[in-house]
């Protein structure tokens, strides 16, 4: 388990690195270099807290059956 949990945080690692380096590299704007860096980050926010909030309703509602 612990292998794979380095493995994972390892390709994670890189993708950041890559895409942080990519993100340098534009020729845009320092305002909306800084707001598209941050995009994904606001992406997987926004899927984990509507995931989060679906458990909980469907929890509910499984509790309301039994």
């Amino acid at each position: 388990m612990l292998k794979n949990k380095k493995l994972i945080l390892l390709i994670f690692l890189l993708f950041g690195f890559g895409y942080f380096s990519a993100m340098s590299n534009l020729e845009i704007n320092d305002f909306l270099k800084s707001q598209v860096a941050l995009m994904p980050l606001q992406a997987i926010a926004l899927i984990y807290i509507t995931y989060l909030r679906l458990n909980r309703t469907q929890d509910k509602a499984n509790s309301y059956k039994s």
